[in-house]
């Protein structure tokens, strides 16, 4: 008995540890995306059209400031072999492209020094291509470099300019502007720190919406592809907003599961969550099944019994099949959703329910609408939020995370350790259809870890009938030719195989694009369609 006691109060350690660890992991994610709203506001408080308005306005304010003709602000792109401006007195939708080599802007970014050149006229450089391009004619110039604050690497330069007949330049403006720069190297630097904080708040935004995802799923659905993350994207939302949800998708996509994780993350434990498959009941006790009965309402009612809502009070009712329901029971239900009461059957009492309903079929709902075999005013009371789950073949990215995930989980349930798929097996799982979708993957794997030994890799000749029958007429992978030895004739037999099918897939099923792909004639690519039993 005391080996009993020890055993049960480990068991309980491990599940006080386990709550626990997930209220520190939901506190964290808490934490971080209170973090992860700060970064967003902070990296949305600059805009490029800030940004512009911030070098347009040293742009205008310079010439008045040192009394000069001309301004023009060149800044330089990490890794570029010039210096680029479209910001400068007169440009307008100008731009202006100095080399880092030939011209003075450039010879200030290598020296991170301030050059003064007067008589420009009779001095060789860039500037006469400049003078072509603007009109202007340039005789003398300032240019001062623009310091990075943090690492004193030169951002750009501030280049000022007078026309034949003006002053030259002196130290003294050399000074005042060189103060200038340091400003707008302030400015500019704010503007780099917040170009590096919205990326690292993409990043953020990455890892939290992660985190989120593994709090929400607790390692339990697979969300590689877009599809699926947008699916969760509305869990996150809907675990934090009680309306009614409408989730369809084909027979084994995970609807359930889907339901389930909105409820077990809206924020409330002990709730209860009730599923009742509505395919599964007997016409003739719906009724008593959702609402209840008391005792003698009906021959065999030998107790009194709560219906599925009283005991879904406070919590979910999970609705499977909803598109199955008998339409003789479907207007109490459609009351009992709206006023949120009903009665027991065999009695008048009327009992207060405080339900969330979450549905799912594998039906069109609207076209059973349509065709007078789901009422339509149900079908608007059922749900105020949609979840279309997609099929597993229009998913492909899911696929393998799936069949990774589903071999570790088989491996410790049948206390075996398969050690992974062949290339040929993960070709033929990512490119079979999966009518049965996720349900009929976890299926296959099942059978493939129970039919291979400890330490082995699964292969295609353990697949089911229909894999198999598949990967024989689509041609996936090389299994086929790797079976068939060194043959030629049969390795020749088996590219044609593969090369008819990756034609018909990028033809999608039009036998003359396919002809034209393979360079053969149609009337040739249908005898070998015929000849090789294709089946396309």
């Amino acid at each position: 008995m005391k080996g009993c006691k020890v055993s049960c109060n480990r068991k309980v350690s491990f599940r006080y540890m386990g709550k626990v660890k997930e209220k520190r992991h939901m506190e964290s994610v808490k934490t971080l995306s209170l973090l992860q709203q700060r970064l967003t506001h902070v990296s949305g408080s600059w805009s490029v059209d800030e940004y512009n308005s911030l070098i347009t306005f040293y742009i205008r304010i310079l010439p008045r400031l040192m009394e000069v003709e001309r301004c023009t602000i060149f800044l330089k792109e990490p890794g570029a072999e010039s210096l680029l401006s479209m910001h400068g007195t007169g440009l307008e939708s100008n731009v202006i492209e100095a080399p880092l080599e030939g011209s003075i802007v450039g010879r200030v970014i290598a020296g991170g020094q301030s050059v003064i050149e007067n008589n420009l006229r009779v001095k060789n450089g860039y500037h006469h291509e400049a003078d072509e391009q603007t009109g202007f004619q340039s005789r003398n110039t300032l240019c001062t470099p623009i310091h990075n604050v943090s690492s004193n690497k030169v951002l750009g330069v501030i280049q000022l300019l007078n026309s034949l007949g003006s002053d030259f330049f002196d130290g003294e403006q050399q000074k005042e502007l060189e103060e200038i720069a340091g400003y707008l190297s302030i400015s500019i630097e704010s503007i780099l720190l917040k170009k590096k904080i919205a990326s690292i708040a993409r990043e953020f935004d990455s890892e939290v919406t992660r985190l989120e995802f593994d709090a929400v799923t607790d390692g339990r659905f697979i969300a590689e592809s877009p599809a699926m993350r947008e699916v969760l994207d509305l869990v996150l939302v809907l675990r934090d907003t009680p309306v009614n949800v409408l989730i369809q998708g084909e027979n084994g996509t995970g609807k359930e599961l889907v339901a389930k994780m909105i409820h077990e993350n809206a924020g409330k434990d002990g709730r209860p969550f009730i599923p009742v498959n509505c395919a599964c009941l007997p016409e003739a006790l719906v009724e008593s099944e959702f609402f209840g009965h008391e005792k003698g309402a009906f021959t065999g009612a030998d107790r009194s019994r709560k219906g599925r809502f009283e005991e879904a009070k406070g919590g979910v009712l999970f609705l499977d099949e909803i598109g199955e329901m008998p339409l003789i029971v479907q207007p109490k239900f459609l009351r009992a959703i709206q006023e949120q009461e009903g009665s027991r059957l065999g009695s008048s009492d009327i009992i207060p329910y405080d339900v969330r309903l979450i549905s799912a079929t594998n039906r069109n709902l609207a076209k059973e609408v349509e065709k007078g075999r789901f009422r339509e005013d149900l079908f608007f009371r059922i749900f105020s939020v949609e979840i279309e789950i997609p099929p597993l073949r229009e998913r492909k990215e899911d696929i393998l995370p799936l069949a990774l995930s589903f071999l570790e989980d088989t491996n410790r349930k049948f206390k075996k350790n398969v050690a992974g798929f062949s290339p040929d097996l993960l070709a033929l799982l990512e490119e079979y259809p999966w009518p049965g979708n996720v349900r009929q993957l976890l299926k296959e794997v099942e059978r493939l870890v129970a039919l291979t030994k400890d330490n082995l890799i699964m292969e295609v000749e353990t697949c089911s009938r229909e894999l198999l029958a598949f990967s024989r007429s689509n041609y996936v992978g090389d299994a086929a030719a790797a079976s068939d030895g060194y043959s030629l004739p049969d390795q020749v037999t088996a590219l044609e195989k593969r090369l008819i099918h990756k034609a018909m897939k990028k033809a999608a099923g039009n036998k003359t694009q396919a002809a034209g792909l393979l360079h053969i004639t149609r009337q040739g690519l249908l005898k070998k369609i015929k000849r090789y039993e294709l089946m396309l």
